[in-house]
């Protein structure tokens, strides 16, 4: 992810955007033809999806296991006894294909949050270009993971912001091609994983439609989203009127239970936060869409509370325990420091104890 044109940002973990205008331009022309399938297919689906959504409902028992939280490498070794404050079994470990010579490192990570109490650990395996365009490569990077995560982990979210260029998917094609060829990887060699996507994020289920209602041979285990709505500012505020993030969860259902690509009803949110003001250049977004540490806690609270309402998500994962511009925790300047939303997130958790 530090190649041209793809430059990762260390201090709001994610790409920079693609300045090569060009560059773009010319990857989506070369994907037209599945623009129009998705176009196609959305004005196909979407519209019978929003008339039923409300007839599709699910109840299921609510108890801490509800909450994950994301936690990375880069952050270092004081995020297990946080972790172990918090109260979470339920974790999220993102790692980049890029940083494959760092394999060994991320599975001592992961291990190192079992030596308490078992956690439970979805793997987020980030995609970047070279692996995208490379299927040989791919597999067998795939391979090692898999074969070195065995024992460790059994959930695997396959690519991550698939609607967004500058995670490097030019075409839900695209992805569709990444994910089939962990599929295969996963029939022959490792049947008792579990595979998750397709990782749209935001409100953009167009895509999500192209992903789920296709001619591809894919299996979903289970679907997630990265369903951010920080950008409408409450999570009761609406968007086009009418969805706000309760009708948001519904859609998603409904669009997993109309799907025949989907094993599972199980929904994940796999990543959701506000960024907080005067954090530049730690915010994932401008500072117009930043809020407050205590506003931050309260739209937390309720983002969580909508989620458990709708008895359609079996777990939200919060991104992330330590960021200075999004998480619960800063640690800026070497210092650990506990926000306001820490301490709100951990009666959250114990609540449902």
């Amino acid at each position: 992810m530090n190649q041209a044109p793809f430059f990762w940002d260390e201090y709001s973990d994610q790409p920079h955007v693609i300045k090569d205008k060009a560059y773009k331009k010319a990857m989506r022309k070369r994907y037209v033809l599945d623009y129009v399938k998705l176009l196609l297919s959305s004005l196909i689906v979407l519209p019978f999806a929003i008339l039923v959504m409300k007839f599709f409902s699910k109840k299921q028992n609510i108890d801490n296991s509800f909450f994950g939280m994301g936690v990375n490498l880069d952050k270092g070794n004081d995020q297990q006894e946080l972790i172990e404050e918090l109260g979470i079994k339920h974790l999220i470990i993102r790692l980049p294909l890029w940083e494959m010579d760092k394999i060994d490192e991320y599975v001592t990570f992961a291990q190192s949050f079992n030596v308490q109490n078992k956690k439970h650990i979805l793997l987020n395996i980030m995609q970047d270009r070279v692996h995208i365009e490379d299927g040989k490569l791919l597999k067998e990077d795939l391979n090692i993971i898999l074969t070195k995560f065995d024992g460790i982990v059994d959930e695997y979210q396959i690519g991550t912001t698939i609607n967004r260029a500058k995670w490097g998917f030019f075409s839900v094609k695209e992805y569709l091609d990444f994910y089939l060829i962990a599929q295969k990887l996963k029939k022959e060699h490792f049947p008792h994983v579990q595979l998750i996507g397709p990782s749209m994020i935001d409100f953009e289920y167009y895509y999500t439609i192209r992903a789920l209602f296709n001619t591809f041979n894919v299996e979903f285990d289970k679907v997630n989203a990265l369903l951010y709505v920080d950008r409408r500012g409450g999570p009761s505020n609406t968007q086009y009127g009418f969805f706000d993030t309760h009708n948001k969860i519904d859609l998603l259902y409904t669009l997993v239970k109309l799907s025949s690509k989907c094993k599972s009803d199980d929904v994940y949110i796999t990543e959701v936060n506000w960024p907080l003001s005067n954090t530049a250049p730690y915010a994932p977004t401008s500072e117009k869409e930043c809020v407050s540490c205590d506003t931050y806690t309260k739209y937390m609270k309720e983002y969580h509370e909508i989620a458990i309402n709708t008895g359609k998500v079996r777990r939200v994962y919060w991104h992330q325990l330590i960021a200075p511009g999004y998480g619960l925790v800063d640690n800026r300047e070497g210092k650990l420091i506990k926000l306001p939303q820490f301490y709100a997130y951990k009666e959250m958790v114990q609540h449902y104890g």
